[in-house]
């Protein structure tokens, strides 16, 4: 009998650890911060792109900081740099939600690994994505946040992975950090943007909740 309660509470357990992390997760998501109107000029955009699951940070060239863009892989039209992070193998063998496993998520997930660093390089701007105006000192930070992201060599160098690349306009770089169900590609964007004094939410794991925010 006393086996049967143990089993019975894993089990019980097992489904509860899920629901809880989505209803907790979802009362984050619409807790906003950063939410005061700042009074300096906003005469700078950035932009939020999402593939319906995961989020980007977009760039223009030109509001690159050279230490950010020193090092990055990109041509004479690439005008908007498209900065993601999540997980290495997730990122490698998982092109398209199609080729999703159920081990490739599950070690994204629950085993401490390596990250990078997903930069999709555009020549102009596109109608899906979410512009945010923002001040000059929060395009320096958010310059900031994505740079100590990338992993760099002993010769100070970003680390990039040749020939790993989905088209022709995309390239993947080493990065910090390790994903996981509570630091996810759209946590990563959130942090950013909070760290940065830009309207973010509480935290989150989804897309939308950030897309809501600026999309009002």
């Amino acid at each position: 009998m006393k086996m049967i309660k143990k089993i019975s509470k894993w089990i019980l357990a097992f489904f509860l650890i899920p629901v809880v992390y989505l209803l907790v997760s979802l009362i984050l998501t619409f807790i906003p911060v950063n939410n005061e109107e700042e009074y300096t000029e906003k005469n700078k955009s950035i932009y939020l792109n999402s593939n319906g699951v995961h989020l980007s940070i977009i760039i223009p060239k030109n509001q690159i900081d050279l230490k950010l863009l020193n090092g990055l892989i990109y041509f004479e039209n690439d005008n908007y740099f498209s900065f993601g992070w999540g997980d290495k193998n997730f990122y490698l063998n998982t092109p398209n939600w199609s080729d999703l496993t159920f081990n490739n998520a599950f070690k994204a997930l629950f085993i401490n690994s390596s990250s990078l660093i997903h930069l999709t390089r555009y020549s102009t701007t596109s109608n899906d994505w979410t512009e945010i105006k923002v001040s000059q000192n929060q395009l320096n930070k958010i310059n900031q946040y994505i740079y100590k992201t990338f992993y760099f060599d002993t010769l100070d160098k970003k680390v990039v992975l040749n020939n790993k690349g989905y088209s022709n306009n995309d390239d993947f770089y080493e990065a910090l950090g390790s994903f996981s169900c509570f630091k996810t590609c759209n946590s990563w964007v959130n942090s950013g943007l909070k760290d940065s004094n830009i309207k973010a939410c509480l935290w989150t794991p989804f897309d939308f909740g950030l897309l809501y925010i600026h999309k009002k």
